[in-house]
């Protein structure tokens, strides 16, 4: 209703509103094109399978620009390093693909076998003349040609069984011992595989995982802060024991002590992003990428998004990772399953941890750890297995409720039909959460029940004759004393004992 409207009812002195008149009040919807947007089915869907798209190809234009030159000098080819990252984002894709379409009880059956196979894998990349030793680490095999690190492969593959052990046991009421006993002694397994090669960046990328486990599966405060304590030990000691990883750490907290030894790379990232200005030198006429910039085309990537495209286009990407942050944590929180609803949160949790590491320690903000930008930095398998993670995200967000319940019903969604994807299947919970649920329903109803106030009954008239009888001081004395006192006192003890038990 109009303020023109609501003014001259006024002055008439008729209702104004519908609920004055009694008549039924309509709810009504969002009243933007966003907000209705925002409230159909796929939207979850489309939102981070665009969010993929975009990432993607603005990873590959980035590794592009930032390789040529580090790919001339190493191989006599600039298209060398821009080569290798097209052929892992193929696989990637493909893997997205897969993930997309591969049933939701068939990933949780497989999930304890891929975490066992990752942990063999740890354990043969540390043998000598199997697993590959570069920059320090002895953390890769390499195959034809192309290296893959295994630490990649054990980071997914334990938020995947973790995601199902906590779900199934917190389903079966399980005590906390019985949560804790097998996901944590198995994650310092891994933990210990990766510290022994050694990897600063995956041990934290690791322990951002169990964290984000620990956390979103609601277990005690004290278990978040005691893992925390001593994944941060564990880092601490790491960085500590090897020389250059020291050295690093002592440049950051004194960025003026060793400008052309530790300190060189993070200084020459911020001369980079300080070139940019706010709209860039322009793509591919970045300077530092000219081996002023070392690892330009994978760790400090960030550093020549901001050279080349400025403080716009740096934003622009951290806009784009917020807007996976909102995807990622919508999908969680409009999702029944509780598998998928813990495993979207830990997904978005680790990749957003990556970001803000990544883009920490090219700003100055935190000591460089090795981290890389998902999907903009140029690394095989850690651009595949970010694709297959952000694959199961999208088929997370299919089995919405309202997802499920459009595309079951035969609405068309265009992205669904060009990707042939099959239809998913409701969320059927199982006997034990069926049981559960139905004892909860009960204790509320029960429990609404006791704390209602209970209706006084009306006092019943006594007879005439009774009325009519006189009485005498002593008795009113006494009926006053005893009986009415005794009846108030009593009634304030069943309230008491109410609010109590209640």
């Amino acid at each position: 209703m109009s303020i023109l409207n609501r003014l001259r009812l006024r002055g008439t002195g008729a209702p104004q509103t519908a609920a004055d008149t009694g008549a039924p009040v309509l709810v009504v919807g969002p009243r933007t094109r966003i907000g209705a947007w925002l409230n159909r089915p796929m939207t979850s869907f489309h939102l981070i399978i665009a969010v993929v798209a975009l990432l993607t190809t603005l990873g590959l234009t980035m590794v592009l620009s930032a390789s040529g030159v580090y790919s001339y000098d190493q191989d006599g080819s600039p298209w060398a390093v821009f080569g290798k990252q097209v052929l892992w984002t193929v696989l990637g894709l493909i893997a997205f693909y897969l993930a997309m379409r591969i049933r939701v009880q068939t990933l949780r059956n497989l999930a304890f076998t891929g975490f066992a196979l990752t942990i063999v894998l740890l354990i043969l990349v540390l043998i000598p003349g199997i697993g590959n030793e570069a920059n320090g680490s002895r953390g890769w095999f390499v195959v034809a040609g192309l290296s893959m690190q295994p630490s990649e492969l054990a980071k997914i593959a334990f938020a995947i069984w973790g995601a199902h052990l906590l779900a199934a046991r917190r389903m079966e009421q399980a005590s906390l011992r019985e949560m804790l006993i097998p996901l944590v002694p198995a994650a310092f397994v891994a933990l210990a595989l990766i510290v022994a090669q050694p990897d600063l960046g995956q041990t934290v990328s690791l322990g951002i995982i169990l964290l984000g486990l620990l956390w979103y599966a609601g277990l005690p405060l004290r278990v978040f802060l005691s893992s925390l304590f001593m994944i941060f030990v564990s880092a601490v000691v790491l960085a500590m024991v090897e020389g250059y990883r020291s050295a690093r750490v002592q440049s950051w907290l004194n960025p003026g002590a060793d400008i052309q030894g530790a300190g060189y790379q993070a200084r020459q990232a911020r001369f980079a992003l300080a070139n940019g200005g706010v709209f860039g030198d322009g793509l591919g006429q970045g300077a530092a990428k000219w081996n002023y910039l070392p690892n330009a085309h994978n760790d400090f990537i960030f550093a020549i998004v901001g050279e080349e495209l400025g403080f716009i286009g740096a934003s622009g990407l951290l806009c784009l990772f917020g807007l996976f942050a909102y995807t990622g944590m919508r999908i969680a929180r409009r999702s029944v399953d509780p598998f998928l609803r813990l495993l979207c949160a830990t997904v978005t949790l680790w990749i957003m941890g990556q970001v803000f590491i990544n883009v920490g320690y090219v700003v100055g903000l935190l000591p460089v750890t090795g981290l890389q930008l998902p999907l903009i930095s140029a690394g095989g398998t850690s651009t595949a297995t970010t694709l297959f993670v952000m694959g199961l995200m999208a088929n997370a967000a299919r089995h919405e409720p309202e997802a499920v319940a459009a595309l079951r019903a035969g609405r068309d969604d265009r992205v669904n039909r060009i990707l042939r994807l099959p239809l998913p299947a409701p969320y059927v919970p199982s006997r034990t959460e069926a049981v559960r649920n139905r004892l909860r329903t009960r204790e509320r109803t029960s429990a609404k029940t006791a704390a209602a106030p209970k209706r006084a009954r009306p006092a019943r008239p006594k007879p005439a004759a009774e009325r009519r009888k006189p009485r005498s001081a002593d008795s009113r004395v006494r009926s006053a004393g005893h009986h009415g006192g005794g009846r108030a006192e009593k009634s304030r003890r069943r309230t008491l004992e109410g609010q109590r038990y209640g």
